[in-house]
């Protein structure tokens, strides 16, 4: 199950979007922003139905 999230990126402010793959459980990976290629860090908690995602800059 696929779900697409807006967030704005930690360090240049821009919004971008990710796509969640709430199958898979709960989740933390990095991914670049794709305006200033800065590593963000994603933390995807979710139940298969219910999630919850946090957005923050890799060191914070």
């Amino acid at each position: 199950m696929l779900e697409s999230e807006s967030y704005y990126c930690p360090y240049c402010g821009e919004p971008a979007e990710a796509l969640l793959d709430l199958s898979a459980g709960d989740q933390s990976y990095i991914e670049d922003c794709p305006v200033c290629c800065r590593p963000i860090e994603f933390e995807l908690r979710t139940d298969g139905t219910e999630w919850e995602l946090d957005v923050r800059a890799e060191n914070d």
